[in-house]
């Protein structure tokens, strides 16, 4: 509708306009689609009132009730039944391909997410990567791109250095193998209460770790116990929360790439000797990239460079992405400009896409001071909270274990995912749960309350629509608002747009259910239960973009 009625308009303008302008209003007594003229003053030399007059009088079109002039404003209201049976009968045609963009020949997207340091717990400061990640790749595939998600695993550096002291010092085989994380963690964190007290050890950990990269095979042994025991307990987080990915290679898998893209930085006179070490000077406005230390080890920028080349030559991508925290800015504006220098014009297609912290308590958690809060843990114990609520409110549910496990881990998703990815968040479990507010459950019991009229009275083909009242009328323009959050959360990779989205359709659909008797007018009856099962449709396909499920029944 914003795109006919600004091919409407644009014969009348020479300015070109766009379909943002048009806006929805936010009391329904102004419109379902309103146009501000103000823009348009200047160029018309006419007052915005004068010109919204002119305008309306020129808007026609047969899916238009009446259009009013107000303030400046051009008001639009819709045909209600004609544009209800359009939505409902659209949805219900195309279920889970609503919104879909009609093939996937955008190209390639890589994302890069997850990512944890193997030999450490997944902790909850690794769940923001993971299900950010998860749900850009779920919204840009909805939006027609092919993503490809890479777990570009924490397998490399001096933090191996560290643990392979360590273990040297103060490791016990046994204990490693009864228990390799926990006691993994232990040892690392063992290691930096000593080395603040002898400056010794760091020494020596960048010494064990050149020994690793030059192929000691004592060395090696130990780097791939730790790296299989780990993913096997990555692996355990990832099945419940429903992750996989197209591609686990780490860091390491590039420790033999590396040679030649450092070759090509001296061919093309880049690398220029600092204190012994080699670096390329990015500009004044950024510090110079590390891209050797002075024993010749090699960092993280090193190992993104050579895996930005290797990812191109491999997908040949449109974009390419890299969830990862806001502090990381630095680094990812520093290797992009060497990747720009270097004359891969493909450069300009990466994107960080920075998210904030989870905090307890106000305060940022870390794995070197054992300030952490193990994912695993907060899931199952949002399972069991989960579960407690289910055996109080409905102890007859046949796959309560189930269905605790889809609201539990679910809950813990929405509420990560409901903030703006920017901005640090405080983790707190109870809140997550509430079914009341802005919340997962909330979204998911609607989902469930919807099923259950659908139970009764299952959704037909066959329906007509002769009258909307304003509750039915406020679920159909929110319906098919679905279309313009999908592609504006793959523009600005987004996923709180669809949470909140969820929400608010959730909300006019509870009010809907609160005041009108659903089942009571037979003869309104199919048109309201293909209303309902367009909700059910939509918000189910909503939530699959979170990377959430939807149990039928809580």
């Amino acid at each position: 509708m914003k795109k006919k009625i600004v091919d409407i308009l644009q014969s009348f303008v020479a300015e070109p306009i766009e379909e943002k302008m048009v806006e929805i209003p936010a009391y329904a007594h102004l419109g379902d689609y309103a146009l501000p003229c103000f823009p348009f003053a200047k160029k018309l030399r006419k007052s915005p009132i004068l010109i919204a007059e002119e305008f309306a009088k020129k808007i026609k079109d047969e899916d238009i009730e009446k259009i009013e002039a107000m303030n400046g404003y051009v008001n639009i209201f819709m045909k209600r039944t004609k544009y209800t049976y359009s939505v409902l009968t659209t949805i219900c045609k195309e279920v889970k391909q609503y919104g879909t963009f009609p093939s996937r020949d955008k190209g390639i997207v890589t994302i890069d997410m997850s990512s944890p340091n193997i030999a450490k717990p997944f902790s909850m400061g690794h769940l923001r990567s993971t299900v950010i990640g998860n749900s850009i790749a779920f919204i840009l595939e909805k939006d027609g791109y092919q993503p490809v998600k890479i777990n570009h695993l924490g397998d490399w550096g001096t933090q191996f250095g560290k643990l392979l002291v360590a273990y040297q010092l103060w490791g016990d085989e046994k204990k490693v193998q009864e228990a390799p994380i926990q006691t993994l963690l232990a040892l690392y964190i063992r290691f930096h209460d000593e080395a603040d007290k002898d400056d010794a050890l760091n020494e020596q950990a960048r010494a064990a770790f050149k020994s690793l990269e030059d192929g000691d095979p004592e060395a090696l042994t130990l780097w791939e116990w730790f790296r299989r025991e780990s993913l096997k307990e990555f692996q355990k987080i990832y099945d419940l929360l429903r992750v996989s990915f197209d591609s686990f290679q780490g860091e390491a898998y590039y420790n033999e790439k590396m040679e030649p893209i450092v070759e090509e930085l001296q061919q093309k006179k880049l690398l220029i000797e600092s204190e012994g070490a080699l670096v390329v000077d990015v500009g004044e406005d950024l510090p110079p990239c590390l891209i050797k230390k002075s024993d010749g080890a090699t960092l993280y920028a090193t190992r993104d460079i050579t895996a930005a080349i290797h990812r191109h030559q491999t997908y040949n991508f449109v974009k390419s992405l890299y969830v990862v925290g806001n502090e990381q800015s630095l680094h990812f504006a520093q290797f992009k400009k060497v990747l720009n220098k270097m004359g891969y014009e493909w450069a300009d297609t990466l994107h960080h896409i920075p998210f904030g912290l989870i905090l307890k308590n106000g305060k940022k958690l870390s794995t070197r001071k054992g300030k952490i809060i193990l994912l695993e843990e907060v899931l199952h114990e949002a399972i069991q909270l989960a579960l407690k609520t289910i055996e109080e409110k409905n102890p007859l549910l046949t796959n309560k274990k189930e269905v605790a496990e889809i609201v539990g881990v679910g809950a813990v998703i929405f509420s990560d995912l409901k903030q703006h990815r920017k901005h640090d968040i405080e983790f707190d479990l109870n809140k997550m749960l509430q079914t009341e507010g802005e919340t997962g459950p909330y979204v998911q019991y609607t989902i469930a309350r919807a099923c259950s009229i659908l139970r009764k009275i299952p959704f037909q083909d066959a329906f007509h629509v002769t009258e909307v009242n304003d509750y039915e009328w406020e679920i159909v323009k929110t319906l098919q608002q679905f279309l313009s959050i999908i592609q504006r959360a793959a523009s600005e990779y987004d996923p709180s747009l669809v949470v909140k989205y969820a929400v608010n359709l959730a909300q006019t659909f509870n009010s809907f259910y609160g005041n009108i008797h659903i089942l009571k007018d037979s003869t309104k009856l199919p048109y309201r239960i293909a209303l309902v099962q367009s909700v059910v449709i939509v918000l189910e396909e909503a939530l699959r973009l979170l990377g959430i499920q939807a149990p039928s029944e809580m």
